[in-house]
């Protein structure tokens, strides 16, 4: 059987639920692949799982989180669990950190705080002249990054100036190399399912008091990183009730992105995931045992 079975979804397709059950079978502990559930300070917020996960609540809320240090971070869980049980489950929903997880994506190195403010302020200032420059610095990614999109010519021009590249010609990402042998399932769930636990997970958010909870990370201070939170700006700004119509919104549109991020994992398998949990791990169980 394979050594790693990882479970992927949208949010709220029940991921939390289907990890700790198939580890529960399989004797080994749950790796979190969420970019997010790292910050103890919004458990809330991040829809934390409540049994213990590797990788969740590691860091406070104005710390940041790169996805170099993620991918160290879970490589080693990930090694640990395989040494000492011979399987590991990974999970979660941020679909550039479940793929650092489980290959060897040679992600460059975070650049320095200076380095990343020096090049806000070159393509807040003039987005042209900075897409000029990509343009002379990495050909190939100034190809593909529009010049409205400054996040994303930030980025390029981070990587430029390290050696490396928004798009490298050995692209990882989506290849299907994996460092362990590994079943990589995406759960399925209807839209107007998924639209109706989003809603209910929303409610229950806040009446669990996710209000005071952003309200305390927020005084205590929220790194660049976790102020991404889906929902943090929101009760941060707006009155409960229109914070509450927004999140939900706001969730549902990241379900969808998620849904995009599953059709382009090489080699991942579907499975319906409408049933219970344990339903659907005897499915994911059968699909693993098949491939010995």
């Amino acid at each position: 059987m394979v050594a790693v079975v990882a479970v992927f979804g949208p949010t709220a397709s029940g991921k939390s639920a289907v990890a700790e059950a198939l580890a529960a079978r399989l004797r080994t502990g749950v790796v979190s692949c969420d970019a997010l559930q790292v910050y103890r300070g919004l458990p809330l917020l991040t829809n934390q799982p409540s049994s213990p996960t590797a990788l969740v609540g590691i860091r406070e809320t104005n710390e940041e989180m790169s996805v170099a240090a993620f991918a160290a971070l879970a490589h080693a869980a990930v090694d640990d669990l395989v040494a000492r049980t011979g399987h590991a489950v990974v999970a979660g929903g941020t679909g550039l950190y479940l793929r650092a997880a489980l290959a060897d994506l040679a992600v460059p190195p975070r650049p320095a705080d200076a380095t990343r403010e020096r090049i806000r302020r070159e393509v807040e200032s003039d987005p042209g002249a900075a897409h000029a420059r990509l343009r002379v610095a990495d050909p190939a990614a100034a190809a593909t990054v529009h010049p409205n999109d400054l996040r994303r010519v930030a980025r390029a021009l981070e990587l430029a100036e390290s050696g490396a590249s928004l798009v490298p010609a050995d692209d990882r990402l989506w290849s299907a190399a994996t460092r362990h042998e590994t079943l990589i399932v995406g759960l399925e769930v209807p839209r107007d399912e998924l639209e109706h636990r989003i809603v209910e997970r929303t409610d229950a958010m806040f009446r669990a008091g996710v209000v005071d909870e952003v309200r305390r990370a927020l005084a205590a201070g929220v790194s660049r990183t976790a102020e991404k939170a889906l929902g943090l700006r929101e009760i941060a700004t707006l009155p409960e009730v229109q914070a509450r119509e927004r999140i939900v919104v706001r969730t549902r549109r990241y379900a969808a992105y998620q849904r995009k991020w599953m059709r382009r994992i090489p080699g991942l398998v579907s499975v319906d995931a409408t049933r219970s949990p344990e339903e659907v791990v005897d499915a994911i169980l059968e699909m693993a045992r098949a491939r010995q």
